[in-house]
């Protein structure tokens, strides 16, 4: 990124592309195309943006220098709003239970603890919720389906977090480690309930967060390894669930 362009203006949270593409592809496709997805996916992925210009922001003690791209998000993400509602104005009741994971991710920004585990969590959700959102914005008529596809991107990227942290910042604490085998046990359970295909694919990523984190894996292998399983969990969750 260039010095003269002002910081955050491209997001370098890379890990964050699958946590966006992936909920909205799987509620979009499972729901049925409509146009009110183009808007959608821009408002979507322009959001980020402004999160991330905001998160920076705050973070950076509201210095003048990063306000500059607050303000130019947050006004596309108004405009896209708008238009998102113009076409599909029903869509307007799911914006509140956006404030909460928003309002957990922003405070732990401002106090510096972006990288704690109840922000990554509380970003989980909010991804898995536009699941529900993008299937509700097509012609599907299952909303319940909706639900339980957005759970299992909540319990996928969840896991993720927990992997994540244990291969990089938490490398070495053993304890860490096994709390995020724990949290994919009570994923695989989960899915369990309702699809068995989908159980088996979570085993192999319980394996994975017991057996990786100890190899020292790269950032770039384990990002590679993420896109890999994001496309495995969202395939598998469309055919069975």
């Amino acid at each position: 990124m260039s010095r003269s362009r002002g910081p955050g203006w491209v997001p370098n949270q890379h890990g964050a592309w699958a946590m966006l593409a992936s909920p909205l592809a799987v509620g979009g496709l499972a729901g049925g195309p409509a146009w009110v997805h183009l808007p959608l996916t821009g408002l979507w992925f322009v959001g980020y943006f402004a999160f991330f210009a905001t998160s920076l922001w705050l973070k950076a003690r509201r210095r003048p220098r990063y306000w500059p791209p607050v303000r130019a998000y947050g006004a596309a993400t108004l405009l896209l709003g708008l238009a998102t509602l113009a076409l599909e104005p029903g869509l307007v009741v799911w914006a509140p239970v956006f404030l909460l994971p928003l309002g957990v991710g922003l405070a732990a920004a401002a106090a510096r603890r972006e990288r704690e585990l109840l922000s990554g969590l509380a970003t989980v959700v909010g991804s898995g919720l536009m699941t529900v959102v993008a299937y509700a914005a097509g012609p599907g008529p299952d909303l319940g389906r909706a639900w339980l596809l957005a759970l299992t991107q909540f319990l996928y990227f969840a896991g993720t977090v927990f992997y994540v942290k244990s291969a990089i910042r938490e490398r070495g604490h053993r304890r860490f480690l096994w709390e995020s085998v724990a949290a994919h046990l009570v994923a695989t359970g989960v899915v369990l309930a309702y699809s068995p295909w989908l159980a088996l694919a979570f085993v192999v990523l319980t394996a994975r967060a017991a057996v990786v984190p100890p190899l020292g894996a790269t950032p770039k292998q384990l990002g590679i390894g993420e896109i890999v399983a994001t496309l495995v969990v969202a395939v598998v969750s469309l055919v069975t669930v």
